[in-house]
């Protein structure tokens, strides 16, 4: 699994979209959910779900709990694993903060992955944390979510969410892969990204569309001919 992850990190997740779509899988992308650095990610997902909050259940008392299941995701994220919650797409509050944030990152997790907002964000973004969420607000989660069940399916930005998911994240977005596809989409995409290095460099140089992008059988012998597909 780490060759796994390396090499989900080096490719796009464009790429990764487009292999996926080749298999037939065509909601992945969690769209709305942006990069708050730019810190490429891929890990395990461990999920959390938020449900609306209610106002004689959700007062900051609640806090007082070191269990409470916000608290207790944070300190159960194996190392390497991005939280992935699910805040049904509601920004209005945030969905966790700074400290948050800069525990997750000491315990070495592999990224943040919201639906909802986050506090704090001109702290969080500093953090060595990949990071990327639906917005920022600074009012308490409190206001607006409950958290109720950690690593179980979720709904990420209207994407399935499985615990295990591999979860990848660049300048454009989060993808969201099967855990048992990882293997063969990273490989798969790493090749992809060979031969689109090559067709970008042709068209650079004058090649037309035609018989360059999709490659005929010539393009791709010169392909394979060529330092690209090493």
């Amino acid at each position: 699994m780490d060759r796994t992850l390396e090499l989900l990190k080096s490719v796009s997740t464009a790429t990764i979209t487009t292999q996926l779509l080749s298999r037939g899988l065509r909601n992945v992308f969690l769209h709305g959910v942006t990069p708050l650095n730019q810190l490429p990610m891929a890990g395990p997902a461990f999920t959390l779900r938020y449900i609306p909050a209610r106002e004689d259940i959700d007062t900051l008392d609640v806090f007082k709990d070191y269990d409470h299941p916000q608290r207790k995701a944070i300190e159960d994220v194996p190392p390497g694993h991005v939280l992935v919650m699910d805040c049904r797409r509601q920004t209005r509050a945030a969905s966790a903060g700074g400290i948050l944030a800069t525990r997750l990152n000491a315990r070495r997790a592999g990224g943040l992955v919201t639906d909802g907002s986050l506090r704090d964000t001109p702290e969080v973004a500093k953090l060595g944390l990949p990071t990327f969420a639906a917005g920022a607000s600074p009012v308490t989660n409190l206001a607006q979510h409950h958290a109720t069940d950690i690593n179980v399916p979720i709904g990420c930005a209207d994407v399935a969410v499985y615990p295990g998911d591999i979860m990848v994240g660049d300048a454009e977005g989060v993808v969201c892969i099967p855990r048992h596809l990882a293997d063969e989409v990273a490989e798969a995409s790493r090749e992809q990204e060979k031969l689109e290095r090559f067709i970008q460099y042709e068209i650079s140089n004058g090649a037309p569309l035609r018989g360059t992008y999709p490659p005929d059988e010539d393009t791709l012998r010169r392909y394979h001919e060529s330092q690209f597909s090493r």
